[in-house]
């Protein structure tokens, strides 16, 4: 790697590309507390519309932290607490006013670990938009059903078995099925929390293949423990490490011409 001059290791100051033109989220001065334990420290970042933002880091950096600040994940979580300013659609998603069930069909979310209903494919995707009164009738649900898969890639497989149990489909399969879930409420932002960890490589490959395909519709902000993955599929990159984060920019700037040394050390092994 070229010579440069990089900030220096004990510089916490994010650097890079925070700002973006017409964001679908704005991030500012973002803390999280477990506790009297602070996870975050002062995350400022945009994300930008139809874009694929990768966020990396060694374990424990608190980027899955971060990502589920954004469709209030974490309230489930007695002991955390979230500071800062986080604004969709023109409201801080944290006011009391918010109403989260609306807010996480529009901030949708795919785990680790994919985790279809225990109900048929076809519930799995029809459930949603019954619950939030998006369709009226079964016509509406069939015509859901079927987009939600096509753009999941997943129809040509499931077609002939929609009755049949989605937790009998591969862990490729389970993890499409869970992203047609998520697509099928009509969301503007799709958050993935490792959503390969748990795949083999060609599983990988088609949910990599499906995100490229779905950004021409959707936001998506993806945390993932591999720097190849974001290497392939994101726009721009966010690199944390303990609790702050340290620089964000193009993915390929990133990679190859990083602004601090913490960045250079975690891309080029040196820790992880």
């Amino acid at each position: 790697m070229e010579k440069r001059n990089l900030a220096p290791r004990d510089s916490r100051k994010t650097i890079g590309i925070v700002n973006v033109p017409n964001p679908r989220m704005v991030c500012r001065n973002v803390n999280v507390y477990y506790d009297d334990k602070q996870a975050i420290r002062n995350v400022t970042i945009d994300i930008g519309c139809n874009e694929v933002l990768s966020m990396i880091g060694p374990s424990g950096c608190g980027k899955s932290t971060f990502l589920r600040c954004l469709n209030r994940m974490n309230d489930t979580i007695d002991n955390c607490r979230v500071e800062g300013d986080i604004i969709f659609e023109g409201n801080d998603i944290y006011d009391p006013s918010v109403d989260v069930v609306p807010l996480r069909a529009q901030v949708g979310m795919v785990f680790q670990k994919p985790n279809p209903f225990p109900k048929s494919i076809y519930e799995n995707i029809a459930w949603a938009p019954k619950i939030h009164g998006i369709v009226e009738s079964k016509s509406d649900a069939d015509e859901i059903v079927e987009t939600s898969l096509v753009k999941a890639g997943l129809w040509e497989e499931v077609k002939d078995r929609l009755d049949q149990p989605g937790t009998g489909l591969s862990g490729g399969q389970q993890q499409r099925l869970c992203i047609a879930r998520a697509i099928a409420v009509s969301p503007e932002v799709i958050l993935m929390d490792e959503p390969c960890s748990a795949l083999d490589p060609i599983a990988t490959a088609k949910i990599e293949d499906l995100i490229e395909e779905l950004r021409s519709q959707y936001t998506i902000a993806i945390v993932t423990h591999s720097m190849q993955q974001a290497a392939r599929v994101s726009q721009r990159t966010a690199f944390f490490h303990l609790g702050d984060l340290i620089e964000v920019g193009k993915t390929d700037d990133v990679f190859t011409k990083p602004l601090h040394q913490l960045t250079e050390d975690y891309i080029t092994g040196r820790y992880g």
